[in-house]
């Protein structure tokens, strides 16, 4: 009998013990029916103590409270489903490295646009309080001992205060005097660093490793997290665009277009915040802790970029880049180069052109998209049929082959054969370009459906 019951669950009373309630001849029987409807399920309760009642059966213990899913802003839900992975036409450049094949693909969340530049301030200003905080004493003893980051406070300071500016200038979070233009004192990106503790549950369960102490499998690394804005210099050479360095990141007119600037390392810290994030928050009202954001795998972001079109060269369809009324369907290098007529010279907003079945906008074209898996030529030929992923977590002293990312739909400034949702391509992990974005994915149930019960 389930402890934990449905809003739509029946008590298991029979039509006829209802309506002989009336009669007085059955005032046990009744008795015996108000104590069901009081109780619909008294096995499963709690004694008044608090504590399931030992009678010497089993009745299962729930590891929180009831729980409720918590929808994240801007993510939509991807369905489980099987589709054909790999290129939807003839390629014979990518015969091998990429073999078209029917793999199959648990649900899972996935946000409805790039991560933007205002979404991932929201990330560095987490950090740049909590290196402030720490300069500046504004830390509280936690219950285990540890010392946090008293955010309380943190909320009171005011960045523009000459006093706060006097106060940090005593510390290396500000320029130092001969970094200064004109003397003036702002924070200095390279101190923007985020602590990274991570456990490599792949590496933990090799057969090798069992037995083996938890330390041996915790990651550790502190990560500089401020994006490198002089990508729109360094990746055209003999081009004009330092406008976009200076401003990309920091006007506000660009609040809502996808953060660029960002390595995979970045990436993967900023998904890791992000759970911190919600699970301290989820702590602190007694709930369930959730899954870990993440970057998707190769396999995931074919699949959510299909929007279930399985042998689809793109997520809008076959076989064009224009719709009937020869509209571009996406922010990319149309002909020979005429970066204007798709409406964006650079970047667009992350939520531009339409998006696919899934409610997924941007899957081609506007920026390409960090995934998580590793580029390695022959992947498709020993890779699961079920949610396949090759991993690798490279050091800084490993040779660059096992360095490379795979990277997903193309940007703003490449032709339309990278727009494919079948085509693979890669950047190195700690290489940060102009053109290269991600968005993040969770692992939680779908929504829940209400009116049907699984009998």
């Amino acid at each position: 009998m389930l402890t934990n019951k449905p809003n739509n669950y029946i008590c298991p009373i029979p039509s006829k013990c209802m309506n002989k309630l009336k009669n007085p001849n059955y005032s046990l029987l009744a008795a015996v029916c108000i104590v069901m409807l009081s109780s619909c399920g008294i096995l499963g309760k709690k004694d008044k103590g608090g504590s399931l009642p030992n009678d010497g059966q089993v009745h299962g213990i729930s590891p929180g409270n009831r729980y409720s899913l918590p929808k994240p802003p801007g993510m939509v839900y991807i369905p489980q489903g099987t589709f054909h992975m790999g290129p939807s036409d003839e390629d014979p450049a990518y015969a091998f490295s990429a073999r078209n094949r029917s793999v199959s693909i648990s649900g899972f969340w996935m946000d409805a646009t790039e991560i933007t530049n205002n979404e991932y301030r929201q990330f560095v200003f987490w950090v740049r309080d909590s290196v402030a905080a720490r300069k500046l004493g504004y830390v509280k003893a936690g219950a285990d001992g540890n010392e946090y980051v008293d955010r309380v406070k943190m909320k009171t300071l005011k960045w523009d205060d000459p006093k706060t500016v006097e106060a940090l200038g005593n510390t290396d979070l500000i320029l130092s005097p001969e970094d200064r233009i004109f003397g003036k004192k702002e924070i200095d990106p390279t101190k923007l660093i985020y602590h990274s503790e991570v456990f490599d549950l792949r590496e933990a369960a090799k057969r090798e490793n069992a037995g083996k102490p938890r330390s041996k499998f915790i990651l550790r690394k502190d990560v500089p997290i401020y994006p490198d804005t002089l990508v729109w210099i360094r990746d055209f050479a003999y081009s004009y665009n330092e406008p976009m360095t200076k401003r990309y990141f920091s006007h506000p007119a660009f609040g809502n277009y996808p953060v660029v600037g960002v390595n995979w390392k970045q990436a993967t810290a900023f998904a890791e915040w992000r759970t911190h994030f919600l699970n301290s928050w989820l702590d602190g009202k007694k709930r369930v802790q959730e899954s870990d954001f993440r970057l998707p795998t190769e396999a995931q972001w074919e699949y959510a970029a299909r929007g279930g079109r399985s042998q689809s060269m793109f997520p809008w369809g076959n076989y064009y880049l224009r719709n009937k009324k020869g509209c571009l369907m996406a922010n990319f290098k149309p002909g020979r180069g005429n970066y204007p007529e798709d409406g964006g010279f650079y970047t667009v907003r992350a939520d531009a052109y339409w998006p696919n079945d899934f409610g997924l906008y941007c899957m081609s074209g506007n920026v390409a998209e960090w995934t998580s898996s590793i580029y390695y030529e022959g992947r498709t030929n020993f890779q699961h049929d079920m949610n396949p992923d090759v991993r690798w977590n490279a050091k800084d002293d490993d040779l660059p082959l096992m360095k490379r990312k795979i990277i997903r739909g193309g940007s703003w400034k490449d032709v339309g054969y990278y727009l494919q949702t079948g085509t693979s391509t890669y950047e190195y992990q700690d290489s940060a370009k102009s053109y290269v974005g991600f968005r993040n994915v969770i692992d939680l149930p779908a929504a829940p459906q209400k009116g049907r019960r699984r009998g």
